[in-house]
């Protein structure tokens, strides 16, 4: 196994130096990244479409688009966040000031996955150099064009012993996880997140985890059904329905379940055609290896919509399978692809109970007019965040944090978020010496009676 010590402490080295910490060179490295990005657009835009298919409109928006607005945003703001921030101070501390000091952690290492693999690699990337760190990207073996393109633009634009990727497959990322590293971010899989989190222990470096699960989506009576429809349609088969936040399947309503479907079919058929087999510009499912996966599956249930494969360019058209029930094996793990399992419901406590039943999950669309159904959702069931009659749209605002709970993830990113994951936030306290508190000290007349008028 290939060992990585001495690239870790050639960054750990640079680090050492504070340059990393200068404001002014981590805006001089986002700029740099935003125009490196900006002039090889269409390289990218090639690379997306040999590993999966993408289309110009998607690999711009989801990918390219979503990085240099994260950039621009973070490049408006950082001056601000950088600063100490000052923060009240108690009258027990009469005389001093209190400071939140922003530092980085140091050498970051970054591995990410394959179904965004530019945006997932880039939006921590962006905020590990905004925090002032050197990084190490492991991008997927799974895109090997846009990993290949990842490696060669960052490493032909900044110093290895600042920033560096290195690709390869799961040898490489064991090889890297077994150096002591100050900070880890990984998006992928919870089997792979349970291996991240059992490695960081050995050194006790701290994590991010941006994991998934079965993301249900739910359709009250009380709704705007071909509005819901469309939303749906679009966040779930989006990327081919590999998007980690993508609605892995659907509780409708029983009063509007007919009407839904009925929506639900016009909407896939205005996405992606009568006939979206046929569609030069459907995402591929990114290997065989989860084409199978997904295409078992399809047993399950009924078909009302979709339901065809062509193995030959690894592509499953949008499909909907109704008469599913949480026994069926769609309803075991995360899909991850383009298969929607509709379940219908009519009492909102058992809906509740059957979400709370599973893991806690990444991201929850709940469609409804109702605003007690909203709260009682909202209050009643954990994940990590969503939107209420939309989908996938609050990962695309940088002033959320995104992020999982329990099985889903721990930590968050995206904005302000992506600063403060890759800082340790550093408390000070500035006393004064112009006076002393006698009573603080044992040895004073009366400090016991003194001090517990204070600290009541």
């Amino acid at each position: 196994m290939k060992s990585y010590e001495t690239l870790i402490n050639r960054q750990k080295n640079f680090f050492n130096t504070h340059k990393t910490k200068d404001l002014s060179f981590r805006l001089e490295a986002l700029t740099t990244l935003k125009s490196v990005i900006t002039t090889h657009e269409k390289e990218l835009m090639d690379a997306l479409k040999r590993d999966l298919n993408k289309s110009e409109f998607d690999a711009y928006t989801t990918e390219i688009g979503f990085t240099l607005k994260e950039i621009s945003f973070i490049l408006r703001h950082l001056r601000s966040w950088a600063k100490p921030q000052k923060v009240k101070t108690p009258i027990t501390h009469m005389g001093s000031s209190s400071y939140i000091y922003s530092e980085p952690y140091g050498v970051s290492l970054i591995i990410s996955p394959w179904n965004y693999p530019f945006q997932l690699a880039m939006a921590p990337l962006i905020g590990a150099i905004a925090a002032g760190n050197c990084a190490i990207i492991k991008p997927s073996e799974l895109t090997p064009h846009t990993s290949k393109l990842i490696a060669q633009l960052i490493n032909d634009t900044f110093p290895e012993e600042y920033i560096f990727v290195e690709e390869g497959g799961v040898e490489t990322s064991q090889a890297l996880l077994s150096e002591n590293l100050d900070y880890i971010f990984f998006t992928g899989s919870v089997p792979v997140g349970k291996i991240i989190m059992e490695a960081a222990a050995k050194h006790l470096t701290p994590v991010t985890l941006e994991l998934g699960g079965k993301s249900p989506c739910i359709v009250d009576q009380d709704t705007n059904i071909k509005l819901a429809a469309k939303r749906i349609a679009w966040g779930k088969f989006l990327n081919a329905g590999q998007t980690c936040i993508a609605p892995d399947y659907v509780y409708v309503h029983q009063n509007i379940k007919d009407a839904f479907l009925e929506a639900l079919k016009t909407a896939i058929q205005e996405l992606y055609g009568e006939h979206p087999i046929r569609n030069n510009f459907l995402t591929h499912i990114v290997n065989e290896k989860h084409f199978n996966r997904l295409t078992t599956y399809l047993s399950d249930g009924t078909t009302f919509i979709g339901g065809n494969t062509d193995r030959d360019h690894l592509i499953i058209e949008p499909t909907v399978l109704t008469d599913i029930t949480w026994d069926d094996e769609a309803m075991q793990d995360e899909i991850f692809g383009p298969i929607l399992p509709v379940l219908e419901y009519n009492d909102m406590d058992s809906l509740i109970e059957g979400i709370n039943n599973s893991p806690n999950p990444l991201a929850l669309y709940l469609f409804t007019e109702n605003k007690d159904v909203q709260n009682n959702i909202l209050t009643n069931i954990s994940f990590g965040g969503g939107c209420i009659n939309d989908t996938i749209y609050h990962l695309a605002t940088p002033y959320l944090p995104f992020g999982g709970v329990g099985t889903s993830g721990t930590g968050a990113y995206h904005g302000k978020s992506s600063f403060d994951t890759f800082s340790h936030k550093k408390s000070v306290l500035k006393q004064t010496t112009l006076f002393d508190i006698p009573f603080r000290y044992p040895n004073a007349k009366n400090a016991l009676k003194r001090i517990k008028r204070f600290l009541k």
